[in-house]
């Protein structure tokens, strides 16, 4: 069977609580044992996005995932996917982001943000459709908002003059 996105990561999840898994060979051949259709190019995405390490052991080393989200660090590439698959406008003032979503997606972004270790945020507050990050030092709205801008596909033109125009 062939599960969506959401779904094959969870049972990962839990396989990585239950087995002991050295490769991702290994954590196909599981989820095939399970009926669930995969290929090593999704699992080896699916791990990246579920911020998976390989942690030693007695025997070699095994795939885990850090218990605390603040512990799962996403790489660089998860955080353009994301933002460029989510993201539809751009805009700051201040030490202030805002950056605009589909509805039901705002949370999506701030987590990806919030596991980004991006220098200068201090934090994100998701609402349905809108994400409010907030940089620590005063003006650094503008430069994170550049920063976010290509990342997420947008030219500075392109969505955050009339953005910047509402805040």
């Amino acid at each position: 069977m062939r599960l969506g996105k959401n779904q094959r990561q969870y049972r990962i999840a839990q396989i990585l609580r239950q087995e002991s898994v050295q490769s991702q060979a290994h954590l196909v051949e599981l989820l095939i044992a399970e009926g669930v259709v995969t290929t090593q190019a999704t699992v080896s995405r699916d791990l990246d996005d579920l911020g998976a390490v390989k942690v030693p052991t007695g025997g070699g080393s095994v795939y885990a995932i850090p218990e605390l989200p603040s512990d799962q660090v996403i790489p660089d590439d998860h955080l353009r996917r994301v933002l460029g698959e989510w993201v539809v406008a751009v805009g700051s003032s201040g030490n202030l982001v805002v950056l605009k979503t589909p509805p039901g997606s705002a949370h999506v972004v701030g987590s990806a943000i919030d596991r980004s270790e991006i220098d200068g945020v201090l934090g994100t507050i998701a609402g349905d459709d809108t994400l409010l990050v907030v940089t620590i030092e005063e003006g650094g709205g503008r430069a994170l908002a550049d920063f976010f801008r290509p990342l997420a596909g947008i030219p500075h033109s392109a969505g955050s003059a009339q953005l910047e125009d509402e805040l």
